[in-house]
């Protein structure tokens, strides 16, 4: 055959074919995804967090959560348009959305039809965990739906590689180390390009690839800030100066302390009070240490006249009443109901040793323990002077170094379960921290008088670094354990699955697992695909050439794109230290997916097609080449759906929970022994 500049090498029968295949699998995805989309009428897992989110939105109230908010304010958009308002907040599994007038059907649907509309992307239908997980009021399927755009966006600008148009240039993820690759092939010098025509290709994909998505990431958080413009749930993970810009802050309503006032002072962690009652410290511990047997100072979780305290100079040569306290004052505390002054010494607290004791000292003795009993405040937020609600600060004092701190550790019945207070060394320790929440005795007139000041503003940029590391470090700390947590050795084997919802009246339940045979085949590609690269590079080593040129390029291109994206997909995820799932397997699963269809024709096609490169003005003729498609592909290929159908039918009623499983059913769907299934028995 001739070379001539070819633009499709497909002919109408074949590219009638394979749209009529794609038209089916995407009716079918849509089946599967709103198939009984009603079922169950309640709230499933983490649609407590994300149906809630949404409601968030609608009322504008500020809420903080570890994910970038697009895909959450999709779901508040959809709610907005169905005409929902926000009303229901989503507070447990299992609440009825019926009984709360809740349009839960047209909330669910819009991942519904993102879970659909992937199948067309990746070309990829009739798997479990991805119906399960994207039928339901969740992110997974934004996050797969975008993933996969993008892998297809890439993979249309690497078609148009020969035009150096901007062309097809969206948003991408994943495709970092593809672009390199395809950057470094084009530098070389038997690809004839200019250093001009190099440069070309290079701005085009970084600007597609970093300015773009750069761009998009921010306006979303920039819609995101002018929506929840109220005062919310999410305050308190926020700086002083960020809970300023927030409409109905109590940050915004904060009143000047000065030296005279009463004051109540909170712990910022635990929200127990400063307090003191005129109890002592037990001589003799349990363990046999040996306290001072001084007025015991705890922490008190609710309103009590014993939680008051007045603020004064530690000069009683100067009082300075009236002035307003600073950042670094050196103050004293006077424990108004038992008029004794906080103090702290050299003696061990009561539940840990390497930590001091917080006693008082009562005003009718001689005074000779002043220095005991003076505190500077360090200022961590909130201005240069101490204001109700607005600052954050520590008590850090002056004679033994250490700052009033507080823990969740209850004292034993002597203490009235009440929390311990204690002196702590680490003077770092962000659980240091205490703010004041009232000033007794000011008058209404008075506080609306201080307290009348605009909401302020704050820079975008500020506000948004602010909120990136704070979405970092709280992600990172979530490492509370879980019951149907995973660790992602496990996730490609199926391990453990997740309960997603019961109902105890007719034992229906929803578990998340992925369809083994298919997850099973699909890790088994990524096997088989590394002992076919072992074997070509053994091969080739020996100068022996087992694949031909056209055949080793496109294995290798496909399979090695797919491959990292995988891999990027999967092993970060064994360098985090928080509680993880195995819905977080999803997006690497997409992408084993693609493996397997990649492994599956490199076995049973023969040759290649080509050219797959849409032609540029410049494209030099090329050469037609056309794979054969044997028999034993097409009957593999419908063996393997046949078997995958099977499975993911045999495991439906897990995934949709509209009906229940009998006990003997349950067991033998459980296939590996950590599947804990409810009602097994």
């Amino acid at each position: 055959m001739g070379l001539s500049v070819i633009t499709s090498i497909f002919t109408a029968a074949e590219e009638f074919n394979s749209l009529l295949a794609l038209v089916g699998l995407t009716a079918l995805a849509f089946f599967t995804r709103f198939y009984k989309i009603s079922e169950p009428n309640e709230v499933v897992f983490d649609e407590v967090h994300f149906g809630k989110f949404a409601s968030y939105y609608l009322r504008g109230s500020y809420f903080f959560d570890v994910h970038p908010p697009l895909a959450k304010m999709m779901l508040a958009a959809m709610g907005y348009f169905i005409g929902y308002d926000g009303h229901f907040l989503f507070d447990s599994i299992g609440d009825s959305y019926i009984s709360n007038s809740v349009p839960y059907v047209g909330l669910r649907s819009l991942p519904a039809f993102l879970g659909a509309m992937t199948v067309p992307v990746v070309y990829l239908t009739m798997h479990n965990m991805l119906v399960t997980q994207t039928r339901l009021i969740l992110l997974d399927s934004m996050l797969v739906f975008f993933m996969a755009c993008s892998i297809l966006s890439y993979v249309k600008f690497y078609k148009t590689r020969n035009n150096v148009k901007m062309v097809g240039l969206f948003t991408v993820a994943t495709v970092g180390v593809a672009v390199l690759w395809d950057l470094w092939e084009l530098l070389d010098i038997r690809r004839k390009l200019t250093m001009q025509e190099f440069m070309n290709h290079f701005w085009a994909r970084a600007f597609g690839l970093i300015l773009v998505p750069v761009v998009v990431y921010l306006f979303w958080f920039y819609v995101h800030f002018s929506i929840l413009t109220h005062s919310g749930p999410g305050d308190d993970f926020m700086s002083t100066e960020f809970q300023e810009t927030l409409q109905g802050n109590s940050m915004v309503d904060g009143i000047y302390i000065k030296y005279g006032d009463n004051i109540t002072i909170k712990h910022k962690d635990t929200s127990v009070y400063l307090h003191s009652h005129s109890h002592q410290y037990p001589l003799r511990y349990d363990d046999g240490r040996i306290s001072s047997a001084g007025q015991q100072v705890t922490g008190y979780s609710h309103v009590d006249i014993n939680n008051i305290w007045q603020i004064t100079s530690d000069n009683p040569n100067n009082l300075k009443i009236g002035e307003q306290v600073k950042d670094k004052d050196i103050i004293r505390l006077l424990h108004v109901s038992t008029s004794s002054w906080l103090l702290a010494h050299d003696v061990a607290s009561p539940t840990m040793s390497t930590n001091e004791e917080i006693t008082t000292y009562s005003t009718n003795e001689d005074g000779s323990r002043i220095n005991e009993t003076t505190f500077q405040i360090i200022l961590e937020s909130g201005g240069e002077k101490l204001r109700t609600m607005a600052s954050n600060f520590k008590l850090l004092h002056m004679n033994t170094k250490v700052a009033v701190w507080t823990h969740s550790q209850k004292l034993p019945e002597w203490g009235f379960e009440q929390q311990e207070v204690n002196g702590n060394k680490n003077l770092v320790q962000k659980s240091n921290l205490w703010l004041s929440d009232s000033i007794e005795g000011k008058n209404a007139t008075e506080i609306d008088a201080e307290a009348a000041r605009p909401v302020k503003k704050r820079s975008f940029f500020l506000k948004f670094l602010e909120l990136q590391v704070k979405m970092i470090s709280h992600n990172a700390g979530l490492t509370a354990s879980h019951p149907y947590q995973s660790g992602p050795i496990e996730w490609p084997f199926l391990i453990k699955g997740i309960s997603f919802w019961t109902q105890n009246d007719t034992r229906k339940q929803i578990y998340l697992i992925s369809n083994p045979f298919g997850t099973w085949l699909a890790i088994g590609s990524i096997a088989v695909i590394v002992g076919i690269s072992g074997a070509d590079v053994l091969s080739r080593r020996r100068g022996f050439y087992p694949l031909n040129q056209d055949v080793q390029k496109r294995f290798y291109n496909a399979t090695g794109f797919f491959v990292v994206g995988w891999a990027l997909h999967y092993f970060p995820f064994f360098l985090m230290g928080r509680a993880l799932f195995l819905h977080h397997y999803m997006p690497a699963l997409v992408f084993s997916y693609m493996l397997l269809a990649a492994v599956h024709g490199f076995i049973f096609v023969e040759g290649v097609d080509g050219p797959i490169s849409d032609p540029g003005p410049a494209t030099r003729p090329r050469r037609v080449q056309r794979a054969v498609v044997s028999a034993e592909a097409y009957a593999t290929a419908a063996m393997i759906a046949l078997l995958h159908i099977t499975a993911f039918l045999y495991f439906a009623p897990l995934s949709y929970g509209t009906a229940a499983v009998s006990v003997e059913g349950l067991a033998h769907r459980k296939i590996l022994p950590k599947w804990e299934f409810h009602f097994a028995k």
